[in-house]
């Protein structure tokens, strides 16, 4: 079983060596990696050329934001199943991608494979700040304030062909809209793995200010519209209890 692992990176020459090294470490070699810079202005591409055909394919031009470089590599996967490691993250353990693949290959009715997630420091990976320990998916969970760590979600491809790719217009919030489609709309069939797989440095476009974070709750609303369903009239308050328990979470 090939996995596509992409990763979508803008001028991040400080980190995307330890997210590509995190890929190579990995225990199981059929891996598909795909990098998408969007015409970085830093040495980024100088690292990522350093690591030759290590690298299945490199698409490196301007996009139209996170969410369109993501779709581009989609559309350039040749894997069953894919993933997204963008390049302020990394792999927490070398056989991430081998359990992922026992997971489909013991049920292959299994449409996505999900854990859990570290927030850490951006200049000290060793120190955690929030604990995202998720948990299997119950219809409805989406209007409390769940979701799952994107991060950590591989899908078939097929679910992409059959349901559609991130929506570009919503350039804070696309992941959760694509998972409010897939999880509540259409109900594939996912399965949780209770560890951590990935390690996410803080500082990320979606929570760096308080503009920020509003404009994803506002997209987050729209998205519940978009899949015709009613926005939860408290899903702010919702969505933030979980995210402030995950601080206190061990």
């Amino acid at each position: 079983m090939k996995i596509s692992v992409i990763t979508v990176v803008l001028n991040g020459a400080a980190t995307i060596r330890e997210t590509i090294e995190s890929v190579l470490a990995q225990d199981y070699h059929d891996i598909e990696h795909i990098i998408v810079d969007g015409d970085s202005k830093d040495n980024t591409m100088d690292i990522v050329e350093s690591y030759g055909n290590r690298i299945a394919h490199v698409i490196s031009e301007p996009d139209k934001g996170i969410y369109d470089a993501m779709n581009k590599g989609i559309e350039t996967s040749t894997g069953e199943v894919i993933g997204f490691l963008n390049a302020d993250d990394f792999f927490a353990t070398d056989d991430v991608i081998s359990r992922i693949v026992a997971e489909f290959t013991i049920d292959s009715s299994i449409n996505g494979v999900y854990s859990n997630l570290f927030y850490v420091k951006r200049d000290n990976p060793n120190s955690i700040l929030r604990h995202w320990i998720s948990n299997p998916f119950k219809q409805n969970s989406f209007f409390k304030g769940w979701h799952p760590p994107h991060p950590t979600l591989y899908l078939k491809k097929e679910v992409y062909t059959q349901y559609g790719l991130f929506t570009p217009t919503l350039p804070l919030a696309a992941d959760f809209e694509l998972m409010l489609r897939l999880f509540e709309k259409y109900k594939i069939k996912t399965k949780y793995i209770d560890y951590t797989s990935v390690k996410m440095r803080s500082g990320g476009a979606t929570n760096k200010n308080w503009k920020n974070i509003r404009q994803q709750n506002l997209e987050c609303m729209k998205a519940f519209a978009l899949n015709g369903f009613a926005p939860p009239r408290f899903y702010v308050v919702y969505r933030l209890i979980p995210k402030l328990l995950q601080y206190i979470k061990r």
